[in-house]
């Protein structure tokens, strides 16, 4: 069995399929929680905090509803991160634009830039730099034309953003039916997302996802839009849906 010190860790590389050691000599992005060990001087503050009083930090990290899930680790030495034991895998982009299921990035280098995707659950990012990306098994890559089950579906890099497809008798279905099915777990046979154009689908080996606390926060703040009677009758279908589960 190996045995790792400060010398011996990987360089920006994997320690094993499910660990990755990063080699910190400056600041990094790192999504709360997948730092599991970390040898040298190494701080760890959150973005809010650290936006409130570095513009270039502000001006990297463009997503309020993400940003409180988010550190910046600032120093030097080695941080191991993780997730779960799922796969992790490095990825690098130049001058690139990739969007990824925002519970799946682990970390990026300051180089990048991340924003809000228009699909929720999802950040884009922007420029020059490493990222790390956990997968529910190996990655798959695929090429548009392409339709994807939305919970097996990891990223996609240089494409325009998906549009939704439903089958048909699925659009025959109630307005509740519907409705359940976007705010919960759905059959990829029922709904997907359609890839046209040129690009790079990333996809998991698995529809198993992990809870994204993020995705509540923006349907908290998209229910003002609603009127008094359409958000109760929302209230009361969501109640439904609990029971039933």
């Amino acid at each position: 069995m190996q045995t790792y010190d400060v010398h011996t860790l990987p360089s920006n590389d994997n320690v094993n399929a499910y660990a990755f050691s990063i080699e910190l000599a400056g600041r990094w992005f790192v999504s709360k929680g997948a730092m599991i060990a970390y040898y040298g001087n190494v701080n760890f503050d959150g973005v809010a905090a650290w936006a409130s009083r570095d513009g270039f930090i502000a001006s990297r990290f463009s997503s309020p509803i993400y940003i409180q899930d988010w550190v910046v680790a600032e120093g030097q030495g080695k941080v191991i991160v993780a997730d779960r034991g799922f796969d992790v895998q490095s990825f690098d982009l130049e001058a690139g634009n990739l969007t990824l299921r925002a519970n799946n990035l682990l970390g990026f280098e300051t180089g990048l830039e991340l924003k809000q995707s228009i699909v929720p659950g999802f950040v884009t990012l922007i420029g020059t730099g490493k990222f790390l990306a956990s997968s529910n098994g190996p990655v798959i890559f695929v090429e548009p034309p392409f339709r994807a089950d939305p919970e097996a579906l990891l990223g996609w890099a240089d494409c325009p953003s998906p549009s939704h497809h439903y089958d048909a008798q699925w659009m025959s279905a109630s307005l509740g039916a519907m409705l359940q099915g976007m705010f919960g777990r759905e059959s990829g046979e029922e709904r997907q997302f359609d890839f046209t154009g040129e690009g790079t689908i990333l996809m998991q080996s698995s529809e198993t996802l992990r809870e994204d606390p993020a995705l509540m926060r923006l349907i908290e703040s998209q229910t003002s839009l609603l009127s008094t009677q359409q958000a109760g009758i929302l209230g009361q279908r969501l109640v439904a849906r609990a029971q039933q589960q």
